[in-house]
């Protein structure tokens, strides 16, 4: 004789094969109307809540691949490991390297993040200041602040230089000839190379310069982190690498305040 099954595998079949549920389909898979059975099952099974559309979606706690960030999607429905909504603006903003705008913020979250940055700033639980014009949400650290500010100062000042590479925009046979040069630099310049192009695209563009030149991601942020530090040889070139002994010759922002609630 077949065992019937119980409301936990029930549930825990639906999600895995569906990934996600709503609370109502939950209550009708246990063939029940009271919210709190349905809540006691999900939290026997161990569950996350989405932080997009209100909290209204449920996984099993070993569904989701989060990516770098801690975020993960299905359907146009998104997760975070930190939480809700409220959770993950403050676990990234504390993380980012050079702070987020809310713009910024919710290209991230594919969501609305500016209340939630408000309402953060206003327990005290984050930062802000104004910088070249716009809004940026800090760490609440004076330390950290001060780091991710300056990343931000460095980033302005690099892109400001020099228009980058545009990785979605550049043709196939110019992608061709970067990643030729490229490959034809050794292995520190490499990293620096793709550090400064990463900077030049600011936020993300580790990621697409990694991609593009199927470098780790942190290899390309340490190769950035180098030169915003200084911390570049004046000797590129090992000795006895490429061709005769270089020569050398002798040598010859905004201001960030505290913006108000």
């Amino acid at each position: 004789m077949r065992k019937e099954e119980t409301g936990e595998e029930i549930i825990r079949k639906h999600l895995q094969v569906n990934s996600i549920a709503t609370l109502d389909e939950v209550k009708r898979l246990l063939a029940t109307d009271a919210r709190m059975t349905a809540f006691r099952t999900l939290q026997r099974l161990g569950y996350r809540s989405s932080y997009s559309h209100r909290g209204g979606y449920y996984t099993l706690r070993e569904v989701p691949e989060f990516d770098q960030f801690g975020l993960w999607s299905f359907e146009e429905t998104w997760f975070s490991k930190h939480g809700n909504l409220l959770q993950t603006t403050a676990a990234l903003v504390e993380q980012a390297e050079a702070g987020y705008t809310a713009s910024e913020l919710e290209t991230l979250l594919q969501v609305e993040a500016k209340h939630s940055m408000l309402q953060l700033k206003r327990r005290g639980l984050i930062a802000r200041c104004k910088m070249s014009g716009v809004y940026v949400y800090t760490s609440i650290d004076r330390g950290r602040r001060r780091q991710q500010q300056l990343i931000r100062e460095k980033r302005k000042a690099a892109a400001e230089v020099g228009i980058g590479i545009d990785t979605e925009l550049l043709p196939e046979e110019a992608k061709a000839a970067i990643v030729l040069f490229f490959s034809l630099l050794n292995e520190k310049q490499r990293r620096l190379y793709a550090g400064l192009e990463a900077a030049k695209l600011g936020h993300g563009g580790d990621l697409r310069i990694a991609g593009l030149f199927g470098l780790d991601p942190h290899t390309v942020a340490k190769g950035r982190r180098e030169l915003f530090e200084g911390n570049v040889g004046r000797h590129w070139v090992r000795q006895g690498e490429l061709g005769r002994k270089r020569v050398e010759k002798k040598a010859r922002s905004d201001r960030c305040t505290s913006g108000d609630p």
